[in-house]
């Protein structure tokens, strides 16, 4: 999840879930499940058996949020860098064809584990949500995925229903999704890699609530994997997904683990961590060592890499959204290689790590690492294309749905720039929303996280050009926020304004999207809290007036002081709407027709000065 990206606890609206409470016992039972060393043979054979080292593939991905199909727009693309200097967009991703990459890779490499560094599940398009993420993890048991960390998306609905990804068994609410040749309900049969949580304890107990680690094995090779989350999942995730839960420090507890593993006479170590950098570059090949060992690279994971103890090999990350390969030295000045793929399975990394079979540790300066494009042009998995196509088809009544019409793209996640189009259209329709709720309602405001994809002109499928489908709306708001409606005086509105770029959201802004009328300047030359020029802040042409009480419509996750808005949770006079999809959706249907479809929203409420 980028920078930006924040989580709430999804329900997918077409059944009407309801996220499950955290259950510790189920968790409790989940972690007694997972062995440490459950699952790590790989079949086949290998070579180099009497040689003193072996080179073990690692095959890495990251934050594949349930996209099976290909992602559209800009959402699904990278950016090469040529060799004279240009870039070259390239179309990648999907299910289809990150089965046939991995594949491929392993070909030819007898010693190969395929791990992933969280947020492969949640805030997923409508083919994977609409059924709470199985399909994805039944993609993610057959590409062949090993192991992977939890992200902040695997607490979105909490962890009963994480376990449940975990063990298996029907949804507690929406039951079972299919029929088993006998008629009844198929049982979901859950992933057949682990999930690892080192960092997340039950606060009761203080015990982890799955298996903080796991131990790959073959052929006397052993290679330890830690896995942990973002030590702070619990300001991005709404509050009764991460219910009964504590989130520890990375680096201690990486640190810990470590030593175990190493007491256990396991001295190769990687380490899958959700949370990541934000590199100089968004091209996924640039050098990111130049001019020298991780200097193109900035962020949470520079300090954290440079805190994790010296028995940790290696790095996989994500959280951010990015691609980059960099080397960060330990503390002990040892290079390691720090990697992430991007998202949305558009890349995948293939690092080699030498295995001193005598030492059993990885011979760090021999370590190889390079992401590579998950190309459209390859050839489709069938089994993937079979298990699309599968669910699709229970999807569709749903999804073909059209609920608006657009005359052109408008760029939302993929806009790459602080307002982006599809952001006003969507603080247009909460405001539109809550003034059905409220005459009175003044202006909407609406997290860049919440924003998931573009809305694309080309047709996805059989629903013609332009066509907005209940399907794509879901992929750009896939989780069950409703709108709300609150009190705010002017001066707790700017406060919140200038929490876009200051206290936990210093470092890594999150710029809110705002409705039509509301403008301000932000001036990214100063620092901290003053980039929000509060005298430039004013609705409908008006200055802000910090004594007067505004109406303001925003999501339940803003509402609650998620992503670092506190001064927005703080809100009264709170009236709940509805869904923000409804809203969303009901705003396309009344505003755009065949014949009249909305415009790109020309994006220029905030004025920014570079």
């Amino acid at each position: 999840m980028s920078a930006s990206a924040q989580s709430r606890r999804p329900r997918r609206r077409a059944y009407r879930v309801l996220a499950a409470a955290a259950s510790l016992a189920t968790v409790g039972a989940l972690a007694a499940a997972l062995p440490a060393s459950a699952g790590a043979e790989h079949a086949g054979g290998g070579k180099g058996g009497g040689k003193r080292t072996v080179d073990v593939q690692l095959l890495s991905f990251n934050d594949f949020h349930g996209n099976l199909q290909p992602p559209a727009g800009s959402s699904g693309q990278v950016t090469e860098k040529q060799p004279d200097g240009s870039e070259k967009k390239i179309d990648a991703g999907g299910a289809e064809y990150l089965a046939t990459s991995l594949r491929t890779a392993r070909k030819g490499n007898p010693y190969s584990v395929t791990a992933a560094a969280g947020d492969l599940i949640g805030a997923s398009p409508l083919l994977s949500g609409l059924f709470h993420d199985e399909p994805t993890v039944e993609a993610m048991n057959k590409l062949g995925l090993d192991v992977t960390s939890v992200g902040n998306h695997e607490f979105d609905e909490g962890a009963r229903e994480l376990a449940r990804m975990q063990n298996g068994g029907c949804h507690p609410k929406d039951g079972c999704f299919e029929k088993d040749g006998r008629g009844k309900g198929k049982k979901f049969r859950g992933a057949d890699y682990p999930y690892l949580a080192a960092n997340v304890t039950d606060e009761k107990t203080g015990k982890p609530v799955l298996k903080p680690y796991w131990v790959w094995k073959h052929k006397g090779v052993k290679i330890g994997f830690i896995g942990v989350t973002l030590e702070g999942t619990p300001d991005i995730v709404s509050a009764d997904g991460v219910k009964g839960l504590k989130f520890h420090d990375e680096i201690e507890t990486v640190n810990k683990y470590a030593k175990v593993l190493d007491k256990q006479g396991v001295k190769s170590i990687v380490t899958l961590i959700h949370e990541g950098g934000v590199p100089k570059s968004q091209t996924y090949n640039y050098d990111c060592d130049s001019p020298g060992a991780g200097d193109g690279i900035s962020g949470p994971i520079t300090d954290i890499a440079k805190g994790i103890s010296p028995k940790v090999d290696a790095l996989v990350t994500g959280h951010t959204h990015n691609a980059y390969v960099c080397t960060i030295p330990d503390p002990a000045g040892n290079p390691r290689m720090v990697t992430s793929a991007s998202s949305f399975g558009k890349l995948y990394t293939d690092t080699t790590l030498t295995y001193d079979r005598r030492t059993k540790d990885i011979v760090r300066t021999s370590v190889k690492s390079a992401n590579h494009v998950v190309s459209r042009e390859q050839a489709k998995a069938p089994d993937m294309t079979s298990l699309i196509q599968r669910w699709d088809k229970l999807a569709a009544p749903v999804a073909n749905k059209a609920v608006g019409y657009v005359s052109a793209d408008i760029p939302g996640r993929g806009a790459g720039v602080p307002e982006s189009p599809l952001g006003d259209l969507i603080s247009d329709a909460q405001l539109a929303h809550a003034k059905s709720l409220d005459p009175k309602a003044d202006l909407a405001l609406m997290n860049p996280g919440g924003i998931r994809s573009d809305i694309v002109f080309k047709a996805s499928g059989s629903e013609g050009d332009g066509v907005v489908t209940y399907g794509e709306a879901f992929t750009v708001q896939p989780f069950s926020n409703t709108v709300n409606l609150v009190d705010l005086t002017g001066a707790q509105l700017v406060t919140g304004l200038k929490q876009q770029v200051s206290g936990s959201n210093a470092a890594s802004p999150k710029i809110l999207q705002v409705s039509e009328g509301l403008t301000y300047t932000l001036d990214m030359t100063k620092t901290g809290a003053d980039r929000v020029v509060a005298d430039s802040i004013k609705l409908n042409g008006k200055a802000i007036d910090p004594a007067a009480t505004y109406r303001v419509a925003m999501n339940s996750f803003l509402a609650g002081g998620g992503d670092g808005f506190a001064e927005l949770g703080k809100g009264t006079k709170p009236i709940v709407g509805a869904d923000d999809l409804k809203a969303f959706n009901d705003y396309l249907t009344a505003n755009s027709s065949a014949d009249k479809p909305i415009a790109p929203p020309k994006a220029d409420r905030i004025k920014i000065v570079k």
